[in-house]
């Protein structure tokens, strides 16, 4: 792997503790060729702004052959890329030009389901006695794995479909169109593997595995989570370790934390399943905490997280190019943030709501910065959506999930600078709303205006790797005298961090129980400026509405301490 001017160190295995990660949608982010599409020469172009931005790893969902039915996710060719956004060369360059510059990549696996016009599945259904066969899960009847749920209910009315070649049913857990393969059959492990090798052996950094709760299916049981999948994942794991030493592997297990934690595999070994796991739960309850003005929505889910094994890190995240899931919450909770959040109809998908973050607090600048300084400080490594730094818009009138997918808002130009082709040739229309288009919303306008949204993130992603407690540290929440205010410790070793949250749009004070650290001076970071001395009684503080501070806990100087 080539060491890059920030210095990729191969050597540090678990980079990924305190990195930065970055979802760009390849076909959104940027056209170099001026044919509508953004490709992968075209996110090349563009590796000097997030190297800029300062973020450490770009994770890529699918860009292989797809039908594009379902986003991408409907895998037709698990080792190319699509035409439409380059090659595999151009995969190649964009990789190597990213470890130049000390960015990590890593790109989504599909490893539950593959598109129904993949050759695997062509070959299933016309040859049932042929090597693919055996590849899918078929039935002849649609009565099986009865306690398995439909995930996607409001477009799938059962997880069987009628195959008139085949003349039986194929399983899926997500659409109709995307058929589950059967990791009964040995031979698709091998395959799976095979895949993964490939995109390893040209330097990718890891992986994000979609849908790994439910490789197999086991009647009796809901087909999530069962044993056997965590088998398969530790053969996985070993695999991957023992040839490509240092490369990720992030489960995306939409799950409990007490389920999702055993995605993280043994403990006692420091884990050997997945190296990272999305810590769903988190988020939605940080939309809640904020809009009820209480932090026990978020402080409960935190409590409620078990220890994950040591070499293990949780993926948090506010928003990405799904929907702002809502299956981790109580039904209770998911009305209320329907409430609150999806006024509109158009606003909602499946069981959860299909919009960016600016939209979502009401393009309340106030706001995205708090959220933004609670996903950088909470337990995790922070994953942050395309766009999302500027403060982009989204357009409910797109189909499916599209509407939080439009082109990234280069410049106030034409097409917002995404592309040189004709409008209506756009993948996706840029959004050309007076509040949140492109002409108000652009990294241009923004790179030249210090006090903007862009260069606050920035200032912000400087100041996180500067302290390896955020990454690496243990979390201590601090309680506190005002339910409003979320504060707590991020400490690794002797860089003790000071996060205070309001979650209130009043201004609000909070007494802390700080005198273990009686005499230590908290250093705000985003200004460098000393505050009081740390004392025997608590600490008090007062925070602007929606306002937060980051602290360095900065111990006592000797003559300091003999100071009467």
């Amino acid at each position: 792997m080539a060491e890059g001017a920030e210095g990729i160190d191969a050597t540090d295995h678990d980079w990924f503790k305190s990195a930065v990660f970055y979802e760009v949608l390849v076909r959104s982010f940027h056209d170099s060729s001026g044919n509508g599409v953004g490709d992968l020469r075209g996110l090349t172009e563009k590796l000097d702004y997030l190297e800029w931005l300062g973020i450490d790893c770009v994770w890529l969902p699918p860009f292989f052959p797809s039908p594009l039915r379902d986003g991408g996710y409907d895998v037709a060719d698990y080792t190319d890329v699509a035409p439409d956004v380059g090659t595999i060369e151009d995969f190649q360059e964009l990789l190597d030009a990213a470890h130049a510059r000390g960015i990590r990549v890593i790109i989504d696996f599909v490893m539950n389901h593959t598109s129904d016009q993949h050759p695997w599945f062509q070959a299933s259904r016309s040859d049932p006695d042929g090597p693919y066969g055996d590849f899918y899960v078929w039935s002849d009847t649609d009565e099986s794995y009865a306690d398995a749920r439909i995930i996607f209910v409001d477009s799938e009315s059962s997880n069987w479909t009628w195959d008139p070649v085949r003349q039986q049913y194929f399983w899926h857990r997500f659409y109709g169109h995307q058929p589950d393969l059967n990791f009964e059959n040995p031979a698709v492990h091998r395959a799976m593997l095979d895949a993964l090798d490939f995109w390893l052996d040209r330097g990718i950094d890891g992986f994000r595995l979609d849908a790994v709760p439910y490789l197999y299916e086991e009647e009796g049981t809901n087909g999530e989570n069962l044993p056997r999948t965590h088998d398969f994942l530790k053969q996985v794991r070993k695999h991957v370790d023992d040839k490509y030493p240092g490369r990720v592997l992030l489960a995306e297990a939409n799950q409990w934390p007490a389920d999702v934690v055993d995605y993280f595999g043994d403990p006692e070994v420091g884990g050997d399943e997945c190296h990272m796991c999305f810590h769903f739960p988190v988020m939605p309850r940080i939309f809640m905490g904020v809009r009820r003005e209480s932090r026990y929505p978020i402080s409960e889910i935190l409590a409620q997280t078990p220890e994950i094994p040591e070499h293990c890190q949780w993926g948090i995240f506010l928003r990405n190019h799904d929907e702002l899931t809502l299956e981790m919450v109580t039904d209770e909770d998911r009305d209320y943030m329907w409430r609150e959040y999806a006024t509109d109809p158009r606003m909602k998908a499946n069981i959860g709501i299909r919009r960016r973050l600016a939209p979502l607090l009401d393009n309340d600048t106030n706001q995205m910065e708090l959220f933004t300084a609670l996903l950088l400080s909470l337990p995790g490594s922070p994953v942050l959506y395309y766009g999302d730094e500027i403060g982009m818009g989204d357009n409910i009138w797109l189909g499916d999930r599209d509407g939080v997918r439009t082109p990234m808002q280069w410049t106030p130009d034409r097409n917002a600078g995404f592309s040189r082709a004709t409008p209506g040739r756009l993948s996706l229309p840029v959004i050309m709303d007076p509040v949140f288009g492109y002409q108000a919303i652009n990294v241009e306008s923004q790179e030249a205006n210090a006090s903007s949204l862009l260069q606050w993130t920035r200032r912000m992603l400087q100041v996180r790797r500067q302290h390896s407690a955020f990454g690496r540290g243990d979390f201590y929440d601090l309680g506190g005298s005002n339910p409003s205010v979320l504060s707590y410790l991020r400490r690794d070793g002797e860089d003790v961090m000071l996060c205070v949250n309001n979650l209130s749009r009043f201004p609000q004070p909070v007494e802390l129980e700080l005198h273990e650290f009686r005499g230590y001076r908290p250093v705000e970071m985003l200004g460098g400026v000393d505050f009081p001395a740390i004392g025997e009684l608590p600490y008090l503080l007062t925070l602007a509405g929606y306002g937060f501070y980051w602290f360095r806990l900065s111990p006592p100087t000797t003559t300091e301490g003999m100071v009467a």
